[in-house]
């Protein structure tokens, strides 16, 4: 997967997900549904370990697993906190950045 979406224009929210952990289904389960409720208005992406794309943006950030790394429409990193976070807090958390 890739991160070329962050900073063309909408808020998004990147989850660094480890397969091995548990919380990784439930917290892309959740995003799955504020994707739902928010359309396009934000980017929904998931940072992979041990893949190229992932672990370079997990480097770039200096970010950990199962952490949300949320990013304003310019692709400066605004937010960052450890999963999980369910469907309402993350349209809450990314409402209050959107344009």
């Amino acid at each position: 997967m890739t991160h070329e979406q962050i900073g063309t224009g909408k808020p998004a929210l990147v989850f660094v997900y480890d397969p091995n952990l548990g919380v990784s289904v439930s917290q892309t389960e959740q995003m799955n549904k504020a994707r739902d409720q928010l359309g396009d208005q934000a980017f929904f992406l998931v940072a992979q370990i041990h893949t190229p794309e992932g672990d370079q943006l997990i480097a770039a950030h200096d970010a950990s697993m199962a952490e949300l790394l949320l990013f304003d429409a310019s692709g400066r990193m605004i937010k960052r906190q450890h999963a999980l976070k369910n469907a309402n807090e993350l349209i809450q958390w990314i409402a209050v950045d959107a344009p």
